[in-house]
C-alpha cells in the first residue's frame, strides 16, 4: 500500500499489528525462547514519536515478562556501527551517514562516544531525491514503477547523455564547516523542471524530454556537495589528529549508501585523503532490524546503557548524536582545494563506479 510518504498514525497502526509477530517469527528462525536472549534492544530515538513509543513499549514489555536487561537504542548510532558486523573496522573511524531523514559526518570514538562534525541544516538527500523523482514523474515510465525514488533518480541518471547539461549552484560555498543543505538544490531543480516543462509545452502526466540529463545533474549536484563537506571533515580530522595518520577509515551507510555514483565519488574523495572506505552492503545500509540487535550486541558486550531501570527509558523524536563538534570545525577556518570529480562522467567511469561496488 502507498500513501506517497509516511503518515504517523498510520505507521503506528501497522507497528502495532506486526511488531509481536514480528518478534516471534525472529525467535522462532532463530530457534531460541525470549529466555535465550541476554538482553532486549529497541530504538527510542529519534524518529516519528507514533512509531517509537510502540515499540519501546513493546521492548520494555518483553524486558519486563522475561527479567532481562533492557538497551536503548540510538537509531543513527546503529547506522554507524553496523559495518562492524559484516568487516573488521576498528575504532576510531569517521562515518558519513546519508539517508531519508538525515545526512551528518561523525568521528565513531567507541561504542558511545561520537564526535558530530557536521549534519543537515534543512532536508536530507534521500528525502530530495524522493521528492525529485515524484515531481519529474518518473513513475510514469514502466520500468521506475517498482523503483523507491532515491532508486529512480539513480537508474535515470546512468541514461544520460549529458550529465552536465544543467547547472546548480555550490551550496554553502562560503561557509567553512562541514554542515550539509540541499534546500537550494531542489530549489533549483524545481526552477530547471517548470522552465523545461514551459519549453517544451509539457502537460499532464508527459516527462520533460532531457529528465534524464537533469537527473543526472542534480544528482551529481547533491554528491559534489557531500564530498566537499567530507573533504573539510577529513582536513579536520588531520587538523585535531582524531583519527591514527597511517589507519584512517571511512564508513559511509544510510539509505543513500546504496547509490552507486554517489559511493564512487566518496571513494574518490577517500582515495585522495588516504582512506580505506567502508560500506554495508545495500540490503544493511537501509533502516533494518539488524543493525539494532547488533548495536544491542556491541553495547551488551562493552556494557554500554544496559539497564534494568525501565521507566528512566523515553522516546526522543529529536536527539542529537554525542558531542557537538561543529564549532570547532568553523572555528579552525579550513579552506580547502577541491579534489575533483568531473572524471566520474569519463568514459568508464560508469562502469568503474559499478566495479568499485560489486
Amino acid at each position: 500500500m502507498s500513501h506517497g510518504g509516511i503518515i504517523p498514525p498510520i505507521a503506528r497502526d501497522l507497528h502495532q499489528q506486526n511488531i509481536e509477530s514480528v518478534v516471534n517469527n525472529a525467535l522462532q528462525a532463530a530457534n531460541l525462547q525470549l529466555l535465550d536472549v541476554d538482553a532486549i534492544a529497541t530504538t527510542v530515538k529519534p524518529g516519528l514519536p507514533l512509531s517509537l513509543l510502540v515499540g519501546t513499549n513493546y521492548g520494555k514489555h518483553l524486558s519486563r515478562i522475561s527479567g532481562k536487561p533492557f538497551i536503548p537504542i540510538h537509531h543513527m548510532e546503529a547506522h554507524a556501527l553496523t559495518v562492524r558486523m559484516v568487516q573488521k573496522v576498528n575504532f576510531p573511524f569517521l562515518v558519513l551517514l546519508i539517508s531519508g531523514g538525515h545526512c551528518l559526518l561523525a568521528v565513531v570514538k567507541n561504542v558511545d562516544k561520537f564526535l558530530l562534525l557536521g549534519q543537515s541544516i534543512d532536508d536530507a538527500p534521500g528525502e530530495a531525491f524522493d521528492k525529485a523523482a515524484r515531481r519529474l514523474k518518473l513513475r510514469n515510465l514502466p520500468e521506475f514503477r517498482t523503483l523507491s525514488g532515491g532508486r529512480a533518480i539513480e537508474f535515470a541518471a546512468s541514461k544520460s547523455v549529458n550529465p552536465r547539461a544543467f547547472e546548480f549552484p555550490t551550496i554553502l560555498a562560503h561557509y567553512r564547516d562541514c554542515n550539509f543543505s540541499v534546500a537550494g538544490l531542489k530549489n533549483t531543480l524545481r526552477k530547471h523542471i517548470l522552465k523545461q516543462e514551459k519549453l517544451h509545452d509539457v502537460e499532464a502526466d508527459e516527462l520533460i524530454p532531457s529528465v534524464f540529463d537533469l537527473c543526472a545533474s542534480f544528482q551529481f549536484a547533491i554528491t559534489r556537495h557531500l564530498c566537499q563537506r567530507l573533504q573539510r571533515g577529513m582536513e579536520f580530522v588531520t587538523l585535531r589528529n582524531l583519527l591514527p595518520h597511517d589507519k584512517k577509515t571511512l564508513v559511509v551507510s544510510g539509505g543513500v549508501a546504496c547509490n552507486k555514483f554517489i559511493k564512487g565519488a566518496v571513494g574518490k574523495v577517500c582515495q585522495e585523503m588516504g582512506y580505506s572506505l567502508a560500506v554495508p552492503p545495500p540490503h544493511l545500509c537501509t533502516d533494518n532490524g539488524v543493525m539494532i540487535a547488533w548495536n544491542g550486541i556491541e553495547r551488551w558486550q562493552t556494557n554500554a546503557g544496559v539497564t534494568y531501570d525501565l521507566d528512566s527509558v523515553d522516546i526522543e523524536s529529536k536527539c542529537p548524536l554525542g558531542e557537538d563538534w561543529r564549532e570547532e570545525v568553523t572555528k579552525a577556518n579550513i579552506k580547502c582545494k577541491w579534489i575533483k570529480l568531473a572524471s566520474l562522467f569519463e568514459s568508464g567511469a560508469k562502469e568503474e563506479v559499478i566495479a568499485m561496488n560489486t
